[in-house]
């Protein structure tokens, strides 16, 4: 990148057409007349060398290197490091067997829970290309899917592979997901540490209450949100008989929505219920825009002075100029 320090000087250049113009007007009326054409004879045994009719150009282009140069042309390169201080963030999805629930919709067609909510979390962790982001998936206990990383395809790949609970390892330890999530950013050097932990259901096992869990997060300075997801009431879940055929059943589906929102706000985060798709990605948006990322820019700029490139060039034309001057005229033999 160039640029001019002083940029006034080049108004100068304006100057020089004026030069030229009043250099090719026609001259005054001779002042002395001759009698005799001996002395025009004589004179024009002297002729001009062929470098005298551009000598003239050498002190203009001079002085128009000159400007330049007084304008101080300077070449700059510029730097600039982004630091990004990122949140730690773990996600809790309950994968309990009523994350079945075919009770959302996606362009028009029933989709169960589990599906919409790992392509609304999957694009969650896409737009957070700053935060090492965990997940933690809990039904009657809480497992590791992924630690925290900043490897987020590789926490991509995790997510898809994650399905519902079946037989004994169903039901939604809500309190042990948390106390789970705490134990992970509790050692944590982010300034900002955070859970995002979605659920349809109620707790009804684990070794620890969810509100009690809740205790030891705020403790720790981990902010909690909380999702309760899927309809009110009655939802269509597909269940299985014994001789494996896959049923549509009406069950009635609840969210604890009370605890939920104690442990949102003992922790200082904010409860959120989704009934459907399009409220589902609401939500996890909204969350995005609250939970924004500190970023440090600074800025580095080195510029280079070129002046001398025009200075040094119009001296040495000057000089030349005023050496053809001096050597225009030649005498024939």
């Amino acid at each position: 990148m160039i640029r001019f320090l002083q940029p006034e000087w080049l108004w100068l250049l304006t100057l020089l057409p004026i030069v030229m113009l009043l250099r090719g007007r026609r001259g005054p009326i001779a002042a002395v007349e001759f009698s005799d054409v001996g002395i025009a004879r004589e004179v024009a045994r002297t002729t001009r060398t062929r470098a005298g009719w551009w000598t003239w150009m050498f002190p203009l282009l001079a002085a128009a290197l000159m400007i330049v140069g007084l304008a101080r042309p300077q070449r700059g390169q510029s730097r600039t490091e982004v630091t990004a201080n990122g949140i730690d963030i773990v996600l809790g999805l309950d994968v309990s067997g009523s994350m079945q629930a075919l009770d959302f919709q996606v362009d028009g067609r029933r989709v169960n829970r589990i599906e919409v909510v790992k392509s609304v979390v999957s694009k969650f962790i896409e737009e957070r290309p700053n935060d090492r982001i965990g997940l933690i998936a809990f039904a009657a206990a809480p497992y590791l899917v992924s630690p925290l990383t900043l490897d987020h395809d590789w926490l991509q790949q995790n997510l898809e592979r994650v399905s519902t609970a079946v037989g004994n390892d169903d039901g939604t330890a809500i309190g042990s997901a948390i106390a789970a999530g705490v134990n992970r950013l509790r050692t944590t050097a982010a300034k900002s540490k955070v859970i995002i932990l979605l659920t349809d259901g109620m707790n009804n096992t684990g070794k620890i209450s969810p509100v009690a869990a809740a205790e030891a997060s705020k403790a720790m300075g981990v902010k909690i949100y909380t999702i309760g997801v899927g309809v009110r009431g009655m939802a269509p879940i597909p269940v299985r008989d014994q001789a494996g055929n896959m049923h549509l059943i009406m069950d009635k589906v609840d969210v604890d929505e009370k605890t939920l929102q104690t442990v949102a706000n003992d922790t200082g985060g904010t409860f959120y219920r989704a009934t459907d798709t399009d409220s589902l990605q609401k939500i996890y948006e909204q969350i995005n825009r609250l939970e924004t990322t500190a970023q440090t820019v600074q800025k580095f700029e080195h510029y280079e002075e070129l002046y001398s490139w025009a200075l040094i060039p119009s001296v040495a034309m000057f000089g030349f100029g005023l050496l053809l001057q001096h050597t225009r005229f030649r005498r024939l033999p």
